[in-house]
């Protein structure tokens, strides 16, 4: 392999939220949704090449970086992105909570999948608006819409937005174009607007595909809103550019509206040069992250089976993100997470931050070598079973 994924590198002390945010340095952490490899080398030789420059003044967004977004989509996923679709913006989240503001009022209900992305609840509530949640059905060790339910739920005249996660964090499906069909023409009956969130839209393993949910069909698109950025899959979240793919010209005018009242309008140079680089130089590296990880997925499930088999793993068919289920221990997801960093010095996600639905549950993140993934999986083994 041409790059290094197994390499160390020390992040304490370089003010990573992940790595930093605990007081203890023997805490291991496992959990915030960025990796602890090095992006791709041609983002950090672009990024280097402006910051040479020594000036980083209000920046202006070129053709370049429209033509290489659209171009990426084109040839990667068959998705033809009109360049007037596009509003960029300062992040994933930035950008679903100015959507909620453009499409709702005070009072209306966003529909969602449970558990989902924990980001999603405050969007909603900080609009605002009220959850209307449709749980996702457990089907062994892999997760189902629930399209009874979420008919039911989508009929409720109160519910304005379904926000759709695809590919799923954290449970980890990657939606099949039937299943989004489906959820699709759901909506579709009942006026309800999609707002789908693709920030994992790279990171998908063989024998499964990413389906842009506003490809699928011309009423999807020009009902539809579509959230994307290159920052989970090249990690580069903290440059924070992002870019809604807005289809219909007058609901196009409503987003850029809301942007702009939440004055996330703006974007930094280093973002628009790491997105340029990324999108036209970097699909070798990333081709080769994704055998590393799903590499790393296959080394949890076996070690899982072997030293852990009272703690099932979901299938993993997109993202970085493992879904367990701890339910054996009888104890809620908030205290095994408290007692683990406690006792243990590992950091997990409470299943419980991605709703009620979560409970039982706790999320490994395990885009890091495969020596530190070990040591984490060895601090929970000792942790449940004792040295």
């Amino acid at each position: 392999m041409k790059y290094d994924f197994d390499e160390v590198i020390s992040r304490r002390g370089t003010l990573s939220y992940k790595w930093d945010s605990a007081t203890d340095a023997e805490v291991l952490p496992l959990w915030v949704a960025d990796m602890d490899f090095r992006t791709s080398p041609a983002i950090i030789e672009a990024l280097q090449r402006r910051v040479a420059h020594g000036i980083f003044g209000y920046t202006r967004v070129p053709d370049a970086y429209y033509q290489a977004v659209t171009n990426w989509f084109a040839r990667r996923h068959g998705w033809n992105i009109q360049r007037e679709w596009m509003i960029y913006t300062s992040g994933v989240v930035p950008a679903v909570s100015a959507v909620i503001k453009a499409l709702t009022v005070p009072g209306d209900k966003v529909l969602v999948q449970t558990p989902v992305y924990n980001c999603f609840f405050s969007s909603i509530r900080n609009n605002g608006c009220t959850l209307a949640a449709s749980p996702l059905l457990r089907v062994g060790n892999t997760w189902q819409m629930d399209f009874e339910d979420l008919e039911r739920k989508a009929s409720d005249p109160d519910v304005k937005v379904f926000l759709l996660c695809n590919p799923h964090n954290p449970v980890g499906r990657v939606w099949t174009r039937e299943e989004l069909l489906k959820a699709g023409e759901i909506c579709s009956r009942h006026g309800v607007t999609v707002v789908s969130d693709e920030i994992h839209c790279e990171l998908v393993y063989p024998r499964h595909a990413y389906t842009p949910f506003a490809s699928i069909s011309d009423d999807f698109s020009a009902h539809a809103i579509v959230c994307i950025s290159p920052s989970k899959a090249f990690n580069i979240a903290g440059l924070q550019i992002a870019n809604i793919v807005v289809p219909d010209e007058e609901v196009r005018r409503k987003i850029d509206k809301a942007i702009n009242i939440n004055e996330v309008c703006d974007v930094n140079p280093f973002g628009v040069t790491a997105t340029i680089a990324a999108y036209t130089e970097g699909e070798e590296w990333l081709n080769q992250l994704l055998v590393y990880l799903q590499a790393n997925y296959k080394w949890m499930q076996d070690y899982c089976r072997t030293h852990l088999p009272d703690f099932p793993i979901s299938d993993l068919e997109g993202t970085y993100l493992v879904w367990m289920d701890c339910s054996i221990l009888h104890k809620t997801s908030d205290v095994l997470e408290q007692e683990l960093l406690d006792e243990s010095k590992l950091w997990l996600n409470a299943g419980t931050m991605y709703g009620a639905e979560g409970e039982g549950f706790m999320r490994w993140n395990i885009a890091c070598p495969r020596s530190v993934l070990a040591e984490g999986l060895e601090r929970f083994r000792s942790y449940v079973y004792g040295k």
